[in-house]
């Protein structure tokens, strides 16, 4: 028991070719580059205040907080690379991240795997410069919950401020329009059990909500330019 503890402090305390602990790697799927691109993975489902099933894939915000307020701070990280396969989640969980991602300093830049769904959306945008491969898709809904509702007024009118809240920062940090947002968000007939709409890649950039069609060299060649413009800056 004693030699597995020894291994594991040993192993979360070993530096790999990228700079972070292993153990960083584990929990928050987070690596450095050589030349300090730091990359942060948001999978699965953006657990909230409620522990999720072990079955689930989870993105815990309460890891990826201060990993993005470390990065900020770190002298070693010049830019940020945000991965994104995620279905969505907590709805409070993902604006905080996606709040703390748009209000950072460093260049910033995200791609777009698989899916960026629901709350996934804002997380997307969040960034200075967005990227989604042909492949991905995205789902835009209204605000839902799978918990017991109060049938009163009060309730509705609750779920629509927090629907403004989260079309507010997706118009703000995309190039789509808020009545644009809104016809995709109320589309009948496309999901099969919701309201709402699908984009694959090109419709994603096409309707302004994501800036670029692109794959990893292209958002790595992005961010890379963005970090040289801060430096000549500063310098």
């Amino acid at each position: 028991m004693q030699q597995d503890n020894d291994e594991r402090q040993k192993d979360s305390e070993q530096q790999n070719g990228c700079g972070l602990p292993i153990e960083s790697i584990r929990e928050l799927g987070a690596v450095r580059s050589d030349s300090g691109i730091e990359v942060i993975s948001i999978i699965g489902q953006i657990e909230g205040h409620f522990v999720l099933n072990d079955q689930s894939k989870t993105t815990k915000y309460e890891h990826i907080l201060p990993a993005l307020v470390a990065i900020e701070e770190s002298p070693n990280v010049s830019g940020l690379l945000i991965m994104i396969n995620t279905v969505g989640g907590d709805v409070e969980a993902g604006l905080a991240i996606a709040e703390l991602i748009s209000s950072m300093s460093k260049p910033t830049v995200s791609i777009v795997l698989g899916g960026g769904h629901s709350i996934g959306v804002p997380l997307a945008v969040a960034s200075d410069i967005s990227y989604i491969v042909p492949s991905a898709t995205m789902t835009i809904h209204p605000v839902r919950t799978n918990g017991v509702i109060i049938g009163v007024p009060q309730s509705f009118n609750n779920f629509e401020r927090m629907q403004k809240r989260i079309t507010n920062f997706i118009v703000a940090n995309s190039n789509i329009s808020e009545n644009r947002f809104n016809e995709l968000l109320t589309t009948v007939g496309e999901l099969v059990t919701d309201v709402g709409s699908t984009l694959d890649g090109k419709q994603a950039v096409q309707v302004g909500l994501i800036d670029r069609v692109g794959g990893l060299s292209d958002a790595l060649g992005a961010l890379k330019s963005l970090c040289k413009q801060r430096q000549s800056k500063t310098e």
